[in-house]
Parts: C-alpha cells; structure tokens; sequence
C-alpha cells in the first residue's frame, strides 16, 4: 500500500461522517444549554475532544472487529489491507491521548463524563458487544451524552434540556443499534457473537426496536410541555417522529434501508432542538 492509500485508510478508520455527526451533538448540547456564546473556548474544547474520542472509539473497534469485519465488511480498511493491526491500534491510542489532553482543560462534570466514555469505548468490542442488548444500551448511552458533555463543558449553563435530548437520543440510538444487529446476524453468528437478534430472534428483536422507539416518539413532546421550548419546536420534531416511525416499520422488510432512514430523522429530532433554542433565544432580545 501506498502513503496516500494508508493515509485514505486512518481517515476511514475514524468514520469521518460519524466523527463530524458527533462533534455536532456536543456543539447543539452547549447550545441547547445556553452557553456558546458565553464559553466558546471551553465549547471549541469539547466539540475537538468528542471528534478525537469518537475517531479513536472507531479505530480501536475495527482493531478489534478485524475478523468479523471480513466477512461483514471486507471493504474496510484493515480487512483490504490499506492499514495493519497494529498501526490501527497504535492510531486510535494516538487519538485518545489528544482526546484526553482537551477533555482535561474543561470543568469537572465534563471530565467525568469524559472518563466514563473513553472507557466505555475502549471496553465495548472486547468485553459488552456480544451481549445481547448490553452493547446496543451502552452505544445509545455513548450517543446521548455527546449532548451532556456539551452542556457540561460549561459552568453555569441551564442542562435540563439536555438532559431530555440524552434521554431521547439514547433510545432512538438504541433502536437503532438493534436494527443494526439484525443486519449483521451472519457475520456476528459466524464468529460466536450473541447479539440480541441471535439470542431472541430477528423479528422479535425488531419488535422491541419499535417499541422503544414509540416510547422516545411519545416523550419527545416533553421539552414543549416543560416550557423548555415553544411551538417552533413542534413544528420541526412532528416530521422528525414520522420519519423515525416509518424507519420502523421499513426496518421489518429491510433493516439496510430502516436504520439507514432512522438515522436521518434522528438528525431531524437535533434540529428541533436547535430551532427551539434559537426562537428562546430571539423571544429574549
């Protein structure tokens, strides 16, 4: 392999579409919390150390999912050769020390919800992935709190509805990861893995994606009726439970196209919260 195929292959590694949705919730967490144009410093630290930890939580799992990902995903950059073990090892240690060394210049809760997930990402292929359901809770919990540390990563700042977006996030999350399983029942029966859909069955394990999924849609009302945020956040979350429930249905037929579009009205949900944070902050001035 060339330097510029192996240098294709570590960006690969970081999942660089994961890594920028990442960044992203941290930064709509501060936001939602009321506190970037206070501390962007502090938030500017935060967004960099979720995109390292994320990056290296990538690279660390291909590290570990090599065999598995030759027969699920043989395109990947170790499977193909573009990178070796050991350099995607050594690459995602390299991620994780920058990771720590901004995550460390921020406030203690901030901190500590970095420490919590940096271990989290390191223990997730080795030790919860091939535990039914325990690998897709603690994937949809590391999702969630990108919006907590946002929020954390200033003082002062107002979490609650942030604490709610974690909330709903982490459930949409794990449905999503669930649907994910099904996808790759083959690879993961291939090597001894027993994910939920093994354990309990594939249609009954979609089963219990939608309910969770009901239950998030159900909730996501919830800023509104706090007072956290006004009409324009309706507005906005009323298309994004459509997209999420059709996600669900489609996901019995087809889990590609389910996750794939439950992904999509996620990112839609974000948004109603970044609208209902914005018109707060308009109704203010």
């Amino acid at each position: 392999m060339t330097v510029g195929e192996t240098g294709r292959g570590l960006l690969e590694l970081t999942r660089p579409v994961n890594v920028i949705a990442a960044s992203a919730l941290t930064f709509i967490g501060a936001f939602v919390a009321g506190g970037v144009t206070e501390a962007p410093i502090a938030v500017a630290a935060a967004v960099g150390a979720t995109a390292l930890a994320v990056g290296a939580g990538n690279a660390i799992n291909d590290y570990f999912d090599r065999e598995i990902d030759r027969i699920n995903q043989p395109e990947r950059a170790i499977p193909r050769g573009a990178v070796s073990p050991r350099g995607a090892l050594a690459f995602s240690l390299l991620l994780f020390a920058g990771a720590v060394g901004l995550a460390i210049t921020l406030p203690r809760p901030a901190i500590a919800i970095a420490g919590i997930n940096l271990l989290a990402l390191v223990a997730y292929t080795e030790v919860f992935k091939g535990l039914p359901g325990l690998g897709n809770a603690l994937v949809a919990y590391l999702v969630g709190s990108t919006f907590l540390f946002g929020a954390a990563a200033i003082d002062g700042a107002e979490i609650g509805p942030a604490v709610v977006l974690f909330l709903l996030a982490a459930i949409a999350t794990l449905t999503r990861e669930i649907i994910k399983d099904v996808e790759d029942v083959e690879g993961d029966r291939e090597e001894g893995l027993n994910t939920l859909p093994i354990a309990i069955g594939e249609r009954r394990a979609l089963a219990v994606a939608a309910f969770l999924l009901v239950v998030a849609v159900v909730a996501s009302p919830i800023p509104f009726l706090r007072g956290h945020f006004g009409v324009s956040y309706l507005l906005i979350v009323a298309p994004a439970d459509a997209v999420m429930l059709l996600a669900a249905y489609e996901s019995f037929e087809d889990p590609t196209v389910g996750q794939s579009r439950l992904k999509y009205g996620m990112f839609l949900a974000a948004l109603a919260f970044i609208v209902g944070r914005a018109a707060l902050e308009f109704s203010s001035l």
